[in-house]
Parts: C-alpha cells; sequence; structure tokens
C-alpha cells in the first residue's frame, strides 16, 4: 500500500493536506451508531486517511434527531482518540432547524454551537451547506472573514451555490483582502454529472479551488449493488440508487465500471472514486460508510491509478 503521506493532496491554495478520499459523516448518529462510527473513523485513520466532513443538521431527519448528532460523535472520537492535530476537521453550517441561512449572526452562532459539539477550538475547513440568496454575499464573506481572523476558523469554503454567487464571493474576497473561499463540495459523480461540469467548475478552476464532491457513490449505485432484476437492497438510501436503473446512462455506467473494477481486481465504488478524483480540480471526493468492512474499497482509491483508456471508457458511458 501507498504511503500515507505520498498519498496527500493540498485543497486549494490553503495549508491543508489531505487523504484524497473525504470520509463523510453524514450516518454518524444516523445509521451508525457511536460504537460504529468510531470503529469506521479508526479504521479510516489507520488507513492514513485524516479528512472528515460533517454538518451541523446531520442527522436532523432522523427520527429522534434534532441536528447535530453527527459532529458530537466525530467530537467525541477526537476527544477519546487525542488525535486533534491529525484530523482535518470539516463541517458545513446554514442548514441546521435552528441556524438556518447565512445571515451574519447565524454564521456567527452556528459556528460557535458547532465548536461547542465537535469540542475543539477551531474547524479546520467551514462550509456554507447551502447558499442564501436572500443574503448578501458581501455579508456572508465578511462574517466568514471575522471567524478565521478570531482563529475559529482556518478555511472556508462552499457547497450548493451557483457559478454567480461563487464568482461573486471570490470577487469580493480578492478585492477587499478577505478571507477566500478555497474549496467547493458540489454533487458529483458518475452519472450526475451537470451539476459541477461546465460553469461552475470553470470557476473553481478559474480561481483555484478544489473540489471535493459529495454523493461520490450515487447513493450507493456506484458499488454495484444495485442492478436491474436483482434482489431489493434495504437501506436508508435505496430509493435515491435505485432510480438510475431506469436510466441508459446508469446501465451502461455499471458495465463500465465493471470491466475496469475486473482489470485491477478491485470493487466497483473504488473504480467510480478514483474517476472522480482524477477530474479537474478535484481533490478528496466524499464517500461515507456505516460500517468497518464497507471502506476498504473507498480507502483503496489512494492506490488505484486508472489509464487514459480507462478514464475515456468510464466518460463516455457517463456522457
Amino acid at each position: 500500500m501507498t504511503s500515507p503521506l505520498a498519498t496527500r493532496t493540498r485543497l486549494g491554495d490553503s495549508d491543508l493536506s489531505v487523504f484524497p478520499l473525504t470520509l463523510g459523516g453524514n450516518v454518524f448518529g444516523w445509521t451508525a451508531d457511536e460504537a460504529q462510527s468510531f470503529a469506521v473513523l479508526d479504521a479510516y485513520a489507520a488507513a492514513g486517511g485524516n479528512f472528515v466532513d460533517t454538518a451541523d443538521v446531520y442527522s436532523a431527519w432522523a427520527p429522534g434527531n434534532s441536528g447535530g448528532e453527527s459532529e458530537t460523535v466525530l467530537g467525541r472520537w477526537i476527544a477519546a482518540r487525542g488525535n486533534r492535530d491529525d484530523i482535518v476537521v470539516a463541517t458545513k453550517i446554514g442548514a441546521h432547524p435552528e441556524f438556518k441561512g447565512l445571515k451574519a449572526a447565524t454564521i456567527a452562532a452556528a459556528t460557535e454551537q458547532s465548536l461547542r459539539r465537535l469540542g475543539i477550538d477551531h474547524i479546520d475547513l467551514l462550509y456554507t451547506h447551502f447558499d442564501d440568496e436572500s443574503t448578501r454575499v458581501e455579508e456572508i464573506i465578511t462574517a466568514l472573514d471575522e471567524l478565521v481572523r478570531a482563529g475559529k476558523v482556518r478555511h472556508i469554503a462552499a457547497s450548493n451555490i451557483s457559478p454567480a454567487r461563487l464568482t461573486a464571493s471570490l470577487e469580493f474576497s480578492r478585492r477587499e483582502g478577505l478571507a477566500t473561499y478555497v474549496a467547493l463540495q458540489p454533487h458529483y459523480n458518475l452519472v450526475s454529472r451537470d451539476t459541477y461540469e461546465g460553469e461552475l467548475a470553470d470557476v473553481a478552476a478559474t480561481f483555484g479551488l478544489s473540489a471535493a464532491p459529495y454523493s461520490g457513490l450515487a447513493s450507493g449505485f456506484l458499488t454495484g449493488k444495485y442492478r436491474p432484476g436483482g434482489p431489493a437492497v434495504e437501506s436508508a438510501r435505496a430509493a435515491g440508487a435505485a432510480k438510475h436503473l431506469d436510466t441508459p446512462r446508469g446501465l451502461k455506467v455499471l458495465e463500465a465500471l465493471d470491466t475496469v473494477a475486473a482489470a485491477h481486481e478491485v470493487e466497483l465504488a473504488t473504480v467510480a472514486l478514483a474517476w472522480l478524483a482524477a477530474r479537474p480540480t478535484v481533490a478528496a471526493p466524499i464517500a461515507s460508510a456505516r460500517t468497518v468492512e464497507q471502506l476498504p474499497a473507498l480507502v483503496a482509491i489512494a492506490d488505484l491509478a486508472l489509464t487514459d483508456a480507462e478514464l475515456t471508457l468510464l466518460t463516455d458511458a457517463s456522457a
């Protein structure tokens, strides 16, 4: 296996050096209880992983949860393992039921709550989870800059934002000498390319942002466990994954993934994430694991280099 230090990638022009697979924390405190979450986090760290992504809203949608459960679990794990300096902590604000939107006061209050739940004195990468178009980018960036200047946040980033608003934010940061977005978290995978590719990816490239795409495995569809005529799969994301079975693109992608995975004797998930990692601007795709058994296929992207022909096969199949 490649040395973990040899598989680090830098986010934008920041000083954050991360493993090429971001571990998604959306399952922590939801489909994975604390013990399961700790086991997954331990295995990820043992494989050289150091980049964990969560959000203040995870997992408010689950019965009995109110938001913040994932951050709490991650914070308890960091405290228990004493490894704060080894982990790049990314979280997102703006969607928690009690802290919706991106007004300056909301940004400040939401960040304080995230810090409290995480049990840390600073967040390495703070995302705006969803853009708030009712708030001027000048207010958003100024509020985020204040957090950076106060030492509560090292770097800022954006998710679910339009090319125009992203450009306006970056230009304002440059013009005023304020903290600037270094990363972007778009929805992007082999069967969902339209949101990111094109104008949004062009903005990221122009301004030197790194992308850490979410839903890298299309709710599990790109693991290959959902097949036409195959057995029904019971999971929290089954409906989201199964919808791709009804599209010509989905079936073509599965066929291409089967071909490449067989050539390398790896799992389909590894190939899907390796394709994503090879795309322009992409630094560290996000994928989550509910169990330790699901993790090896994810972290294996650090050791898989696809050929140009294989990348073309996958790209053409997903066009």
